[in-house]
């Protein structure tokens, strides 16, 4: 066992390999924590930073590496970082609410030339979505789980026998003409005051029914702020496959992104001597 602390007043005793460290980077705030892999719960409270409001990778940078250093988060803890964008191999692709400039930036190198840590970086829904399957509402259940958050848009992740399968956009889908974000969104719930029945019924009920056409999935897993009220709509809507709420909420990022970053830890080969 060894003993590490985690920022001036935060000691966490650990064995190796059970405590990860997660960031979330969001539009308006940074957050990040440290993560017991065993049970998929924080190990510390939270530390936020507001994001710059010029949010260049530069700006960013720095803030990850102010929640990093207000941790003392040792170099060999592994470190995941969502992002809100699809990445590819450490690689922004896109960036819908952070500065344009991120199109292409390496992020993972970035880190690592900043903060000297080696990190995972993850699309943010497919990280909320892969700490539901390893530690909330999906966990123990086989075959595809397909993960959807609804708020501003609609934020997908889609996990086969534990498997993450990244990027899947599926808000993007265009159904009977329209993004279908642009219809079944929570948001557009509340700008078009819709009742949770019409919202449920008349919107999502479409979304879902194409999803699972298009995936037959084994369970689907509804986030979101709007899930807490998961009661008033989730009970109308028709799918063949179970669909329940979302377990772990606001922690979900920061979880997934640490057990990700200890997935692939554990994946590579070991340092040459």
């Amino acid at each position: 066992m060894t003993q590490i602390r985690f920022g001036p007043m935060t000691e966490v005793t650990y064995a190796a390999g059970s405590i990860g460290f997660g960031i979330d980077i969001g539009g308006s705030g940074i957050k990040g924590a440290p993560v017991d892999l065993r049970d998929g719960a924080l190990a510390a409270k939270r530390y936020r930073v507001p994001t710059p409001a010029k949010s260049t990778p530069e700006a960013v940078a720095a803030c990850l590496a102010e929640v990093l250093e207000h941790f003392a988060v040792p170099t060999e803890t592994p470190i995941g970082i969502t992002f809100p964008g699809i990445i590819q191999h450490g690689v922004v692709l896109s960036s819908a609410n952070l500065h344009k400039s991120w199109i292409d930036t390496d992020l993972a190198d970035l880190v690592h030339r900043t903060t000297g840590h080696r990190a995972t970086v993850v699309n943010d829904a497919d990280a909320a979505g892969f700490a539901e399957v390893r530690h909330g509402a999906a966990l123990g259940q086989d075959g595809v789980v397909m993960v959807l958050t609804l708020g501003t848009g609609i934020g997908s992740a889609l996990i086969n026998d534990g498997r993450l399968v990244p990027n899947t956009e599926l808000g993007h889908l265009e159904i009977d003409g329209y993004d279908a974000e642009t219809r079944a969104a929570s948001s557009v719930k509340e700008r078009e005051g819709l009742s949770y029945k019409k919202w449920a019924t008349e919107r999502l009920q479409r979304y879902f029914e194409v999803v699972e056409f298009l995936f037959s999935p084994d369970l689907f897993v509804v986030g979101g702020g709007v899930s807490k009220d998961h009661e008033k709509f989730l009970p109308l809507i028709r799918t063949r496959a179970p669909i329940v709420p979302a377990a772990l909420r606001n922690q979900a990022g920061i979880i997934g992104a640490a057990a990700l970053a200890d997935r692939e830890a554990r994946d590579l080969p070991a340092p040459t001597p």
